[in-house]
């Protein structure tokens, strides 16, 4: 806790004067200038107190003395498990400038477009859950720096010959990229930290614990090799754009590789040592028995991203609303012979099958965190780790219905009756049957809005195995 030189109270960081507040007599101090003793020393780890929720194991970081109720990843709401801890130093930190009232706003904004979204995820309870968390990032720095040499050629036809020009293309390069970054969590995905980016640099500050005076931090556990080929490959290409759409350049084929070992070469590429940022994110989870469903909100730029499940009866009852006119208009103007309903029924089932087998394979990409590396990498650290993957049980069954209205379709038209009846009583049948498919792909896509609830190894302090 940072004690107010006034009152002796609580210090936190205010984000609409961005200066550290006090509670109860509203002194006002600069970050940099309130520090602790054991803080004051120049040092590449600073005390802060590890929370560890007793659920899920997630691990959020904190500088308070309170104890935190809430695990943002999980949902569960609790007094977490709590130790001393000593962590890395950032170098450097996007304060929060998005306040908590704002957050609130931008998020129902976006919930007020959800139209088929469930009750509870507008609920003014609810959202007021949302908890600011600092990300852990590796922030990269590629420079180019050099003398290079490129070869080219122009191709043109004069009457009947065809010519070849061959140029050879030198020059010096200085370029630099700074802050090239990318969440160093593990238990953040990478799809949402996509989703919230970019984060605007500019506004990067020193880092001094103080900032996190009233907030939580997600702990950094992912390498900085993980992400750095990406880093590089960025910057290499944006150099590589920027000299072919040169003025003198522009007409002519470049023959240099392109290839990320080659363009490493070619510019002179150098990355140095990453360096650890803090950047603010507003967190809020939504569980519902063994899932959660995240909405995040950039602390900084206020940009948002959501996961969102579908009511079930507000979806079938919006979809019959919209039917029964379009049903009622095309039964005025168009007769359609039973040859064609059925066939129209078969292909609604067919399109109904693929859309549930291709949230299937969604839902088993998004449970095993497929698209993850800093996940991946986390798991394949651990002890007799196995990267074998296993189908979500979530995931099974439910295109049966498809399946019973294509084959029955197929039989009768194979018999080919003559009597219509059964081929408008086909036609129901096959449309029973696409309902409950469609039933099962709105689940089916329930599953894909939440993700697996985070099992985390929980390690250290009086965290029990």
């Amino acid at each position: 806790m940072y004690e107010c030189p006034n009152c002796g109270g609580n210090l936190k960081f205010d984000i609409a004067s961005q200066q550290l507040k006090c509670d109860y007599c509203l002194t006002m101090k600069d970050p940099y200038e309130v520090t602790k003793d054991k803080d004051a020393e120049e040092s590449n780890a600073f005390d802060v107190t590890v929370f560890t929720c007793p659920q899920c194991g997630g691990e959020i970081l904190s500088t308070d003395t309170s104890v935190a109720e809430f695990c943002s990843f999980c949902g569960a709401s609790t007094i977490l498990d709590s130790r001393i801890s000593k962590e890395k130093r950032p170098a450097y930190i996007i304060p929060f400038q998005q306040t908590k009232d704002a957050c609130k706003e931008i998020y129902l904004a976006k919930m007020k477009r959800a139209i088929f979204a469930p009750n509870e995820l507008k609920d003014k309870k609810y959202i007021d859950s949302f908890r600011s968390i600092y990300i852990p990032y590796w922030a990269y720095t590629i420079s180019h720096k050099g003398h290079i040499h490129m070869t080219g050629k122009k191709s043109y036809q004069r009457g009947n010959y065809h010519y070849t020009d061959h140029y050879g293309l030198s020059g010096d390069i200085d370029a630099c990229y700074s802050d090239l970054s990318y969440d160093a969590s593990s238990s953040f995905s990478d799809a949402i930290s996509e989703q919230i980016a970019p984060f605007d640099v500019k506004q990067t500050k020193q880092f001094t614990p103080s900032f996190l005076s009233g907030f939580y931090a997600d702990t950094a556990d992912v390498a900085s090799d993980i992400y750095k080929d990406d880093a590089i490959k960025i910057a290499n290409d944006s150099s590589y754009s920027k000299l072919k759409n040169l003025p003198d350049f522009k007409d002519l084929t470049i023959s240099s590789g392109s290839s990320n070992s080659d363009l490493n070469t070619l510019l002179h590429t150098h990355c140095d040592v990453p360096e650890r940022t803090l950047y603010p994110v507003w967190f809020m989870s939504y569980r519902k028995g063994n899932r959660v469903a995240y909405a995040t909100v950039n602390g900084q730029t206020g940009k948002v991203a959501a996961d969102i499940p579908v009511d079930s009866k507000k979806y079938i009852l919006g979809s019959l609303l919209l039917a029964l006119p379009i049903f009622l208009l095309l039964n005025l103007f168009f007769t359609f012979k039973p040859t064609f309903t059925l066939g129209v029924s078969v292909v609604l089932a067919i399109l109904t099958f693929v859309i549930h087998m291709s949230e299937v394979s969604k839902i088993n990409q998004r449970d095993q965190r497929a698209d993850d590396r800093g996940y991946l990498f986390q798991q394949s650290e651990k002890p007799g780790s196995s990267q074998k993957r296993k189908t979500s049980s979530a995931a099974r069954g439910g295109s049966f219905g498809s399946l019973v209205a294509v084959i029955i379709a197929a039989l009768i038209f194979i018999i080919n009756p003559v009597a219509d009846f059964w081929y408008y009583g086909g036609t129901i049948i096959a449309f029973i049957g696409i309902l409950f498919t469609i039933i099962a792909i709105i689940r089916k896509y329930n599953i894909l809005a939440t993700r697996k609830l985070p099992q985390f190894d929980r390690t250290g302090g009086d965290d029990r195995a």
